[in-house]
This record gives C-alpha cells, sequence and structure tokens, in this order.
C-alpha cells in the first residue's frame, strides 16, 4: 500500500510539473530573430563605383541641362542652410550648394573615394569656400554629424551604393526633422549605371522615408528623374 501511494503522488507532482511547462510555454512569446525584426538586404545589382577621371563631372553644358539652380530650389537650399553632397565626386554640386549657402552655411562632401576627397579639398582652398567639409564615408552610412543637415542631394550615386537600406537608414540620423533629400538618377536594373525610380522609392519607403515630390525636369542630361523624400513622421 505505501509504495502504491508513493507511486500514485510522484504521478501527480509529475502533472503538475508538465502543467506548469505547458502553461509557460503557452504565455511566453517565441524568440524572434534579427532577420524577422529587421532585413536590411536588398535582392539586385549595384554598379561599381566610379573611379575615372573627375573631368567628366565638369561638362560645361550639365549645370544648364540638369537645372542645378532649380533643384535647389525644390531642395529649399538657401543662405544659412547645411547641405551634404552624397557621392561628391569632383565637387560639382558641393561648390554650387556651398556658394549658395554663403559663409553661415556648411555642405559636408561624403565620398568613398580618397583621390576625390583630396581634389575636394584642394579645390574648396582654391575657390576660398572655408564652408565645405570633406567626409570619408562608408558604403553603408554617410557619417554625417547627428541631426545636422537641412538638405541632401544624391547625384547619380545611388545605383553605386552597395547597402542602400543600411545607407538610407543611417542616413536618417544626420536629418534635421524637416529635412529634404533629393535622388537624382535614371532608370535602369542596378549594374548600368541606374536603377529603376520604382526601385529607389521601394527602398527609401523601407528605410524611413515617404516620397514627397518628383520631377522630369533632369531628362535632358539623361537622367531620366529627380525624386524628392522625407522623413515618415
Amino acid at each position: 500500500m505505501f509504495i502504491l501511494s508513493l507511486l500514485a503522488s510522484l504521478s501527480m507532482v509529475s502533472c503538475s510539473i508538465y502543467s506548469t511547462a505547458e502553461s509557460q510555454a503557452l504565455e511566453t512569446p517565441p524568440a524572434v530573430s534579427p532577420t524577422q525584426i529587421t532585413n536590411d538586404n536588398v535582392n539586385r545589382s549595384t554598379s561599381e563605383p566610379y573611379t575615372g577621371e573627375l573631368g567628366i563631372f565638369e561638362e560645361p553644358e550639365r549645370e544648364k541641362n540638369l537645372q542645378i539652380n532649380r533643384v535647389m530650389d525644390i531642395l529649399k537650399i538657401s543662405e544659412g542652410k547645411t547641405v551634404a553632397d552624397i557621392g561628391a565626386g569632383s565637387g560639382w554640386f558641393t561648390v554650387r550648394a556651398a556658394k549658395r549657402v554663403g559663409i553661415q552655411g556648411r555642405v559636408f562632401a561624403v565620398e568613398i573615394n580618397q583621390e576625390y576627397i583630396n581634389h575636394i579639398n584642394d579645390r574648396a582652398k582654391k575657390e576660398n569656400l572655408a564652408n565645405i567639409n570633406t567626409i570619408f564615408g562608408k558604403t553603408d552610412d554617410p557619417l554625417l554629424p547627428k541631426s545636422s543637415v537641412d538638405a541632401v542631394l544624391i547625384l547619380k550615386t545611388y545605383h553605386e551604393i552597395a547597402e542602400p537600406l543600411r545607407f538610407m537608414k543611417n542616413l536618417r540620423t544626420g536629418l534635421r526633422s524637416d529635412a529634404l533629400v533629393g535622388i537624382i538618377d535614371r532608370n535602369g536594373d542596378g549594374n548600368d549605371h541606374g536603377i529603376k525610380k520604382e526601385t529607389v522609392v521601394e527602398e527609401a519607403m523601407r528605410a524611413g522615408f515617404t516620397l514627397k515630390e518628383e520631377f522630369d525636369f533632369v531628362k535632358p542630361d539623361g537622367m531620366d528623374y529627380f525624386l524628392v523624400f522625407q522623413l515618415k513622421k
């Protein structure tokens, strides 16, 4: 009788343990992997960053074809503002933005090519533009100072950004709340120095931006679209 009673007690304890474990399993949510929380991968090709002669950016007709003053008007680039030129190359846009924002403003020229950085530094000295700061950025981060920038232009560079979602998410940290981000590029498949407009819009939205406006007046220069984004509220 004692043995039977002991076995019955053990059985009741075992049932109690399993019941508690089952209850905890139901109450505890399953672990979520980092890839389920956020996935910054993109399933598309990107172009190799341009490393050639910088003179290609200085064609005399470029300013007229791009209507760069109109671009700056749309991005609300004016005296005293802080601007970022992403993929600055020869500094073609950098110096134009620097002249517009004046001595009270600032332009960050972001590049991943040290030779181009050196070129822009030399150009800023020659043109007496002390409001230009160069930044040696990363493929996934422009490394802008936090909450410092009013306007960004990514001029025919987005298709070269190897990690566009991470880059755009990191770009957000450098923006002021009402900042505007302009992307000028041409339609392509990613590896032909172009990227579809729809792809840019989709990736920017995934990174926390909303499309504010789009324009096509940059077409005469072979660039099919000009998109303007702002931070998602």
